[in-house]
């Protein structure tokens, strides 16, 4: 998607160093898979996020599945989203809110996943990963502070309001999660997804009732 409204120009600290972060570690997980290492193999597996009741499950996997890609479409299009909203966000929020807000979507979805996958008997072998969680989060804090800013998603190639946008992707992903149960046919995590939106919907409520983060637009 293409924000056509108020761009940011630049690197911020907290956006740069996430970027880094996941590709680095995609790397070595394509590394991994492409020479296989075991031990390597077993430590990229204990990051990746399992369901509670699963042998595999590590407490530290709602933080650690966030780094964690599949292919290189799952990760460049999670690191362009960073790239395209977080520069705005992080510059609005300063780095160290940002990074605390980045963190707790993140965090907050894959617990939220975790939710689901109880709910619906999961498989307890399947991990999720992806930063998705927390990029909806973005995706829902450039619509609330930036909720006339036109942006072009690139599905629907529509030019709309921020908020808007917001609005149809959180309602498309919310089909797809119901329509598949917990993982369509595309195999998304969709209420992953909607859980770090809806995490980052009341942490935005709060901080906006407080004065600690303000609307632009």
């Amino acid at each position: 998607m293409f924000n056509s409204g108020r761009v940011r120009y630049g690197l911020p600290p907290v956006v740069q160093n996430l970027l880094i972060a996941n590709v680095v570690l995609w790397v070595v997980t394509w590394m991994t898979m492409q020479t296989y290492n075991p031990r390597l193999v077993g430590v990229l597996n204990s990051m990746m996020l399992f369901p509670a009741e699963s042998p595999f499950f590590r407490p530290w996997q709602p933080a650690t599945y966030m780094f964690m890609h599949g292919g290189w479409e799952h990760v460049m299009f999670n690191m362009f989203t960073l790239w395209m909203f977080g520069r705005t966000i992080e510059i609005d929020m300063g780095s160290r809110r940002f990074l605390t807000y980045y963190m707790i979507c993140g965090i907050g979805a894959g617990l939220i996943q975790m939710a689901v996958c109880y709910l619906t008997g999961a498989s307890l072998f399947v991990p999720t990963v992806g930063a998705s969680g927390a990029i909806y989060g973005l995706l829902l804090a450039f619509g609330m502070l930036h909720q006339n800013d036109i942006i072009m998603p690139l599905i629907p190639p529509i030019p709309m309001r921020a908020k808007w946008a917001v609005v149809v992707f959180c309602a498309i992903e919310l089909f797809l999660g119901v329509s598949g149960s917990l993982f369509s046919a595309d195999n998304v995590a969709h209420f992953a997804h909607l859980g770090g939106a809806l995490v980052g919907f009341l942490l935005l409520r709060m901080w906006l009732r407080q004065g600690k983060v303000h609307r632009y637009s």
